[in-house]
């Protein structure tokens, strides 16, 4: 066991773990944040994406050791339901979601897109969601709200 120090969602973080131990299993297990879904265990769907840094990054395959001294951003650390984040508000107002299984590591992805790029292009924003699967068929609406929610940033 190792004791790892992080900040999760903005509170300092600490846990005596398996360093190989993935986070996505830390976060569910240890710590009860439920938003990052498995998927598919292998860092390709998109569903358990985290914020790491201005990064999105799968936390499925990614073991704790790697975190150790980071910052990591949850879909509980983008707003709440009192101040949402403008992308929870623009997936809300353009019906960006219908299953929501995907939602969480797609709105982790935008918000590191829009951390690191305020005023991305669609084009920008289909690479960024790119490696996010949603069997729903919502990406079109998704691309809209980001793009909306980086307006209304730009505009604050």
């Amino acid at each position: 066991m190792t004791i790892i120090q992080f900040q999760l969602n903005g509170a300092a973080t600490t846990v005596e773990i398996d360093p190989d131990q993935s986070l996505l299993d830390v976060l569910r297990s240890r710590l009860g944040i439920t938003s990052p879904h498995f998927g598919c265990g292998a860092g390709e769907c998109g569903a358990c994406h985290v914020m790491v840094g201005d990064r999105a990054m799968a936390s499925c395959d990614l073991p704790m050791w790697s975190i150790a001294g980071k910052e990591v951003v949850t879909l509980e650390g983008l707003g709440t339901s009192e101040r949402p984040h403008p992308l929870q508000r623009a997936f809300i107002s353009e019906q960006a979601m219908q299953c929501g299984y995907c939602v969480s590591g797609i709105l982790v992805s935008a918000a590191a897109l829009l951390k690191r790029n305020p005023s991305p292009t669609e084009a920008e924003v289909r690479t960024a969601l790119d490696r996010n699967l949603c069997r729903c068929g919502s990406h079109n609406r998704m691309v809209r709200a980001v793009l909306r929610a980086a307006a209304e940033i730009a505009a604050s």
